[in-house]
């Protein structure tokens, strides 16, 4: 392959205590939770608006936050739910508080919270790399319409879902173990349902724990004809309402797909983008809820349940997180359902919790970047483990951790191997993390 050698001068803009890559559930929170520490920070976002899989996939419901009838995400990802309920752009499903919510008022409620918390935000950005010394990242370099960026801080949180900011500073990833990644799907919107038939009044509330929430009539109609009806491979379907009558989110598409490879990814929402468009004409034609169903609306990006993942100083495994093994460094918890869905058919594995898992704050951090955290989907965890870690309350509670550790090491002067976990747990239970 030709290659070409550029070489230019990248001004730094902006200078922080804490830089956050990554504005999804993860990252909005690592954010707000450093600078409510009083640390200076600045976040950094490649659309125009914050939310992440929720807003830019659609990704719905917001899971799982309850679990035995107990709080098991608490703290600012509890209080953004309820200020989004507050504005009438969310409704908690009991007993497993699963989250529906209008996508739209869901931007506005972090964009809000983020500016009250005096967050620099660095909107339609993109992470393009980072310098290092000896280990530790001095900046972060981003592209946007001003040009190549450069912010520098004292420390960093790779908030990005796939690990960006880790794999350019050169963090060992975990293995693939074998297996294919998890499917990519694209969330849409359908206006024009019924949504007060039973059938559909039914499936579109998450309330029910211990069960998979999806459609079984639906389900096993389509499978009975798939052959028939032409149906490409599907998931579910899982149907979430968005708070507005006639309209429901539908998770059914589903593709193999690599989203850390611009070109499969490419080929992978081009796809999908199609088979939202199939699936939206075959719902409308086989079911007299769907008759007179539009597609509203389809995801700015794909949904991506499995990419890169760091290996880090503890690595979560399967066993301790069924078994709600405590660490002594627990900073947030997980009760979603591990849940690994099929790359080809329409399969699911799924096991149900029986009590809240555990998630300690080595699992955020690799043993050799002195400044640099992970939050969401990128910490330290096996397949099966994170087959449940991936969902975005539980990327909502370690993005807590996260930001607060941050902030405290950036106080310190210290590196996030030296965290003091004492005085980080006893901050994250002062603001109402479950630990």
């Amino acid at each position: 392959m030709r290659q070409i050698n550029i070489s230019k001068s990248v001004p730094v803009v902006g200078e922080y205590d804490v830089v956050v890559c990554g504005g999804g559930p993860a990252g909005f929170v690592a954010a707000v939770a450093a600078a409510r520490e009083g640390a200076r920070v600045a976040l950094v976002e490649r659309f125009g608006f914050l939310g992440g899989m929720a807003t830019a996939g659609l990704v719905a419901p917001l899971s799982v936050f309850t679990y035995n009838k107990q709080l098991v995400i608490g703290g600012i990802p509890w209080e953004f739910i309820g200020r989004l309920v507050e504005m009438g752009g969310g409704h908690v499903e009991h007993p497993l508080g699963n989250v529906a919510f209008d996508p739209e008022l869901y931007k506005l409620c972090m964009q809000r919270m983020a500016e009250e918390a005096g967050i620099t935000l660095y909107m339609n950005s993109y992470l393009s790399g980072c310098t290092l010394c000896e280990g530790a990242i001095q900046e972060v370099v981003i592209e946007n319409k001003n040009g190549s960026e450069a912010l520098s801080a004292r420390m960093f949180i790779d908030a990005t879902g796939d690990a960006d900011l880790a794999a350019m500073a050169g963090v060992e990833m975990q293995p693939q173990e074998g297996a294919p990644l998890q499917p990519l799907s694209t969330y849409f919107i359908l206006g024009g349902v019924d949504t007060s038939s039973p059938l559909v009044h039914e499936a579109m509330h998450h309330n029910k724990q211990g069960e998979n929430c999806h459609c079984l009539p639906i389900r096993e109609a389509l499978l009975a004809r798939a052959e028939e009806l032409g149906l490409p491979e599907f998931g579910g379907p899982w149907f979430c309402t968005t708070l507005h009558e006639g309209c429901v989110a539908v998770n059914m598409t589903r593709t193999a797909g690599n989203a850390c490879d611009n070109r499969d990814y490419t080929r992978a929402e081009s796809r999908l983008r199609e088979d939202v468009f199939r699936m939206a004409a075959i719902l409308r034609d086989n079911f007299e809820e769907f008759r007179g169903c539009y597609v509203a609306a389809v995801a700015p990006q794909a949904g991506i349940r499995e990419t890169r993942r760091i290996k880090g100083v503890h690595t979560i495994t399967a066993d301790e997180y069924v078994s709600a093994y405590r660490y002594e460094d627990s900073i947030s918890r997980g009760a979603h359902p591990i849940d690994i869905h099929a790359t080809q058919g329409s399969s699911q594995v799924t096991i149900f919790l029986d009590s809240p898992a555990y998630v300690p704050y080595r699992s955020l951090i690799a043993p050799s970047h002195p400044n640099l955290l992970v939050a969401g989907r990128s910490l330290s965890a096996d397949r099966k483990a994170f087959a449940s870690l991936r969902v975005q309350a539980s990327c909502m509670g370690t993005g807590q951790a996260a930001g607060v550790a941050a902030a405290q090491c950036a106080a310190r002067g210290c590196t996030v191997q030296e965290a003091d976990i004492e005085q980080l747990r006893s901050r994250l239970t002062a603001i109402g993390a479950q630990i």
